[in-house]
């Protein structure tokens, strides 16, 4: 098999703080233009997958290859969407400029000049990218949950990454606004052939859209398409107890006996 076509390959990969295990054993990989959801309950490790894909984080045995090399810090194929942003009520910086911050020579202080010109035109790239070309002159602080997540995704965009990490960008979005997002990005994914990994504890809004699911819990990981991983056999094995998986006539999937798994409605 061609190896250089996975831009994430993981081999009995082992992760955990001290002795403390956090989950083990975990072989994946991921391919570009593949979008794919983490689930499982929280404090599983999501998160910690993301910091080794970062370089943030070692792993404590396994291998973890990232664009074919072994996980680095700041990698500018790889960029991350933090699931907590905060915003000063009073600050009157607009949207634009905003974005232009996720631009890493922006970020050291050296735009002067037409340099300064290049970043404008490559954020209002990334805000057309997200369909919020409409916010660039608007201050940060007067969005909506739904109109930040368009600003956050689009910074998150603007060096044209391969891959895009999500920490839980769906999380406080009513029905009709996760719906835009899932949509927006399958929409992102599809256009420019990168990869998304998103953490997300409800599956219903990307059962349409995701390639494939790495669901965690008890520290143990599974990794295939929507069908294999969540049912109920599969997820009892994980969770190490009985599970229960119902799918409704409409295809929604709800996940019963598990405290704190709320990926379903």
């Amino acid at each position: 098999m061609d190896q250089s076509k996975f831009l994430i390959q993981a081999s009995n990969l082992t992760v955990g703080y001290g002795d403390n295990v956090i989950w083990q054993d975990a072989n994946f990989d991921i391919k570009a233009g593949e979008f794919i959801v983490l689930l499982g309950p929280n404090g599983a490790g999501k998160t910690t997958l993301f910091k080794l894909i970062l370089g943030l984080k070692q792993p404590t045995d396994g291998i973890l290859r990232v664009f074919g090399d072994l996980a680095k810090k700041g990698n500018p194929s790889i960029s991350y969407m933090p699931q907590k942003r905060i915003i000063d009520s009073e600050s009157r910086l607009n949207t634009i400029e905003y974005i232009k911050l996720g631009i890493s020579g922006h970020k050291l202080g050296f735009s002067f000049g037409s340099k300064i010109k290049l970043e404008t035109n490559k954020a209002y790239k990334a805000l057309e990218l997200v369909d919020a070309s409409r916010f660039a002159k608007t201050p940060i602080n007067l969005l909506s949950g739904g109109e930040l997540q368009r600003v956050f995704l689009a910074q998150a965009l603007v060096e044209e990454p391969k891959l895009l990490l999500l920490d839980e960008p769906l999380a406080n979005l009513d029905i009709r606004r996760e719906v835009e997002l899932v949509n927006l990005i399958n929409k992102i994914i599809k256009k420019n052939n990168i990869a998304i990994m998103l953490i997300a504890h409800d599956i219903n809004p990307l059962l349409s859209v995701i390639d494939r699911i790495i669901y965690i819990a008890n520290k143990k990981v599974a990794s295939g398409l929507p069908d294999e991983i969540v049912t109920s056999e599969n997820l009892s094995k994980l969770y190490g107890f009985n599970v229960e998986v119902l799918r409704s006539s409409s295809g929604k999937i709800a996940v019963l006996g598990t405290e704190g798994a709320a990926h379903a409605h």
